[in-house]
């Protein structure tokens, strides 16, 4: 019963912040500053651990795009800071607290700025919408879950183990990676705004996600995956521009 109150008080909290731009409730169990001190903390330990570019021109593109990105965003409360990972993975991130992170194997695959400033204006979304804080207090709300069912059930303990393994599989399918493929979405759509807004052409992004798209080989099913296939995010991100477009923003298609 005591977990079961505490469950009830935490799922109080829903619906008491709300994500930027979308206006979507958001559940958020951990405080910011702590937050922002978890951002800070994985920024420390990447630095030690990674190998950063050496070629200047490339890392001063990358800081002058991502200020121009986070000059629009509004978020004034961050200590924003761009770096280039010397690595041949295709991906990017942002921790909590604006600490911007592109390898230069998805550089690579970039035509041109507006590109750059695609993935730049999507991973700073994800901050500003604090999806890092979102996505632990599922896992917390997850965890709390598990324990109050195997207690209904009274699952005998030699059976735990299969039973949080079975437990930890529906969840995951069931709500934590629609929950990720939710927050994808959502950054696609507040980074096209952030783009557009710093003064890059939104379309760039559609094209860059065509690129991804013809290169990527063979993708899980959307179901079993933490994002949206390429065709899904394609679609929705040209949706997107054409809203934007419909409020009085012209860019080239």
């Amino acid at each position: 019963m005591r977990v079961l109150l505490s469950l009830a008080i935490l799922l109080l909290l829903v619906g008491c912040a709300k994500a930027p731009v979308t206006g979507r409730s958001q559940l958020l169990l951990i405080d910011y500053e702590e937050e922002i001190a978890l951002g800070l903390s994985a920024s420390e330990e990447i630095k030690e651990e990674s190998d950063f570019s050496t070629d200047r021109r490339l890392v001063e593109r990358v800081r002058r795009i991502g200020k121009r990105i986070a000059d629009v965003s509004g978020e004034g409360r961050f200590e924003w800071e761009f770096h280039v990972i010397e690595e041949d993975t295709l991906n990017a991130f942002c921790l909590p607290g604006g600490k911007v992170f592109f390898y230069t194997g998805i550089l690579k695959v970039m035509k041109n700025d507006d590109q750059i400033a695609a993935v730049m204006g999507h991973e700073v979304a994800h901050a500003l919408a604090r999806h890092g804080g979102e996505r632990l207090s599922m896992e917390m709300i997850s965890d709390t879950g598990a324990e109050i069912l195997a207690e209904a059930l009274e699952i005998p303990e030699e059976y735990e183990e299969v039973y949080a393994g079975a437990y930890g599989i529906i969840s995951n399918v069931g709500v934590l990676l629609p929950y990720s493929r939710e927050h994808e979405s959502e950054a696609d759509q507040i980074g096209v705004l952030l783009m557009a807004k710093a003064g890059y052409n939104p379309y760039e992004a559609i094209r860059f996600w065509e690129t991804m798209q013809a290169t990527g080989g063979g993708e899980s099913p959307e179901f079993l995956s933490t994002h949206p296939s390429d065709a899904t995010r394609i679609k929705k991100i040209r949706t997107y521009i054409q809203q934007l477009e419909k409020g009085g923003m012209h860019f080239a298609g």
